[in-house]
Order: structure tokens, then sequence, then C-alpha cells
């Protein structure tokens, strides 16, 4: 059965004494200045609450008609702004798709370990930012720094320290040197000290546990009917994980679990969040132990992948296919089509359906991000919940406004 979001009667609400209607954002702290919702409550009991987007529009499906299939990683980027490297990844899983292009082992391995850096940074950030909208200042504090040390790992990766365009058609912007894995090996082997005093400070905090278990809860029927996928779903109980049911990159090299609960409250998705923090540690660990020698490039592949920088800088050969690759009118020219692919991001199943006319740009470039899913859950998440749970289940959400604007 389709998801049905029943609304109150209207003519009923009008004659009820007692309904008001509240304006909940943007400006307030815990919509980020990014979303608004137009609550109906009775007394401080939600009967209907509808949200409103549009406050971060972006245009970025457009974009992608005019940007080729390397510049278009600019855009994806400012999606979800707190995982970017992970839209990077998803949108070139797509590209490379399309293109029938296999990646190199090395490759695989590296955007597997960024991967999960960005899924720690993810949640590192909305298990912090719903604790401080609950009142928590400390762990909050304590789970920023650690994000602090996952921008200076990609800073040193890529040159830039927030988006950060890491990759590219086949490959990457460059390889990681020694010095950068280093940095990422004393994050994993240090991050436990953190994750431990914020689970003592948090999972077994009386008002914490009262602010949201039993509160904002989603079926697992509900789930799977709203389209609900990652952390949201798997606290429902869907034991679904593109990873593990869909590998891609490296995944399938590794071990890990799947992490699932079945309340489907706003403790549940804390719960989930955090566990699967401690996964994400150990698949950078084993990838670090496993990590390949080699190209980040495929040898011997066609103009659609650009040239490794060495051979751009000394051979004339190198310098003409990097010209040949980038330049419009010299661009190759890719098999006409259309295919969606996803990988499993921080949030959940962030796809892309792209349809190619032959250039190389894409001539139709969908997103399926799972914030713009997720928030229309919200309402019927909320009903019957007081004002005051609103806070806690949008932070248990996570929902990144630029995901939902097109």
């Amino acid at each position: 059965m389709p998801l049905q979001l029943s609304e109150p009667d209207a003519d009923s609400m009008g004659r009820r004494e007692g309904i008001w209607t509240l304006n909940f954002g943007p400006q307030h702290p815990a919509t980020h200045t990014t979303l608004r919702l137009s609550l109906t409550l009775d007394g401080e009991e939600i009967v209907q609450g509808i949200p409103d987007i549009g406050y971060l529009h972006s245009g970025f499906e457009k974009l992608g008609e005019v940007l080729d299939f390397n510049q278009y990683v600019t855009i994806v980027d400012r999606m979800n702004y707190i995982s970017p490297l992970a839209n990077e990844i998803a949108w070139h899983h797509a590209v490379e798709k399309l293109l029938d292009i296999e990646l190199t082992p090395r490759t695989k391995y590296l955007r597997t370990i960024f991967a999960e850096l960005m899924r720690l940074h993810d949640h590192l950030l909305c298990v912090g930012a719903c604790i401080l909208d609950l009142g928590g200042a400390t762990a909050f504090m304590y789970m920023f720094n650690e994000r602090e040390r996952i921008y200076e790992i990609c800073e040193k990766a890529s040159g830039q320290r927030f988006h950060t365009s890491f990759t590219r058609v086949g490959g990457l912007l460059f390889d990681v040197e020694a010095d950068c894995l280093k940095m990422i090996r004393n994050f994993v082997d240090t991050f436990e000290k953190t994750y431990v005093d914020v689970d003592r400070l948090v999972t077994k905090n009386r008002i914490f546990i009262e602010r949201t278990q039993g509160v904002g809860i989603l079926t697992k029927e509900q789930a799977i009917s709203g389209g609900a996928t990652g952390p949201i779903a798997r606290a429902s109980g869907v034991t679904r994980d593109l990873r593990r049911d869909e590998p891609y990159l490296a995944y399938n090299d590794l071990d890990f679990d799947v992490i699932c609960a079945s309340a489907g409250d706003c403790f549940s998705r804390y719960q989930v969040r955090m566990l699967e923090m401690k996964e994400s540690i150990k698949i950078i660990r084993q990838a670090l132990d496993k990590l390949p020698a080699g190209p980040i490039y495929p040898p011997g592949s066609g103009k659609e992948v650009l040239p490794d920088k060495s051979q751009v800088y000394r051979s004339i050969e190198g310098l003409i296919h990097h010209f040949e690759t980038i330049m419009p009118n010299r661009q190759p020219k890719v098999d006409k089509g259309g295919l969606y692919a996803a990988t499993e991001s921080p949030n959940g199943e962030l796809g892309f359906y792209i349809v190619s006319d032959g250039t190389y740009r894409a001539y139709r470039a969908r997103t399926r991000p799972p914030s713009l899913i997720h928030f229309a859950l919200f309402p019927l998440m909320i009903r019957g919940c007081t004002l005051s749970d609103v806070v806690a289940v949008l932070g248990s959400l996570n929902i990144i406004a630029a995901e939902l604007d097109r």
C-alpha cells in the first residue's frame, strides 16, 4: 500500500478552540536558517506540519546540462555540503557506469576510504547538532573537533578544505601521498577516545533518553512505503545497505556489519549513527591495510578519462590527450542512453539518473537526494507529538537543505 498522509479535517479544526498556526523557522536555531515548517497546533500538540522548502535554491540539476562530466563535480559538492566527497563519488560512480569504465584497484580503495570519512563527518555533525539542539553543548564540541581533523585530511589530499572536487571520471584529481595516509591512520587510531567520551555523556543520559525515546516514530512499513533509506530506514528495521546489497568500489572485499534497530524513534536513529561510526572506522582500517599500489587512472584508457598529470607535464601526447578531454569542441563522443546508479551516502541512497545524447555532458541529470525523501516523511513523524519534540525529530533526520531544492 502506498503511504497515505491523511490531512486533518479543516472544517473541524476551524470549529475547535485552541487551534493555532505557528511558523517554525527558518530563523529558529534548529532549522539552521534554511528550513521552514508551518505547524498547526492544538495547544502544544501538533495536528499538522507542512514543510516549506526553497530557501537554498541552486538549480543544480539544470547546471548538469551545461557542465561536462568532470566540471559538474563542483556542483554536486554543494548538494550535501556536510559530506561533499560522498556526493562526488556517487556522481562519478554513475558516470563511470554510463561510460563503462572500470576503476583501478587503488582508486577503488582510496574512494572507499574517503566515502567512510565522509560518513563519519556527516554522522558527527548530525549527532552533535541534535544533541546541541536538545541542550547538550559539550558532546557537540567533542564531535566538531573530530570533524576538523577530517577537514585537514581532505585539505591534505585535495588542496581544498571544504568543497574538495577530488574525484574525476575514472580516477582522482591526485594520488594520495604517504603523509595523508599517515594522517588518516592517526585519525582512526585516536577517534575511539572521543567516541567513548560522547557515548558516556549522552547514551545513558536521562534527559536525552526522555527527549528521544518513543518520539518521532517511523514504522518499518511506513519507511518502506515512503522510500526512506540509510540510517532513517535502518533505525526502523529496514535491513538495506547498498554497500552490501549492491556492492561498489572495494566494499565487497571488506568486512563490516549493517547496523539496524527496530523502534524507529529518534533514539534508534541516534544509536544507528553512533554504531555506524564504529563500522566506518573498521572499514577504513581494513582499506588502509589492503591499499594496493599502482596508478589511479586505468592504463590505456580512452579520451573519456583524463591522463595522469605527469604525462600532461612531460609528454606532448599527454598534453594533447588532456586538451581533447577538456575542450568542448574536441571532447569524446559517448554512447546515447540513460541509466540510474546510486551509492550509500551517509544519509541514505544518493542516486543520479543520467540521460546521454552522445556528448561529454549529460542531456539530463536527475538527482535522488535522501534529504528530500526524508523531509517529505517529517509531517507523518511529528503528528501527535508536542512542539518541543519537533527539534528532536528534525535533528534525528539530518535534513540538508541544499538537497531539497532544484
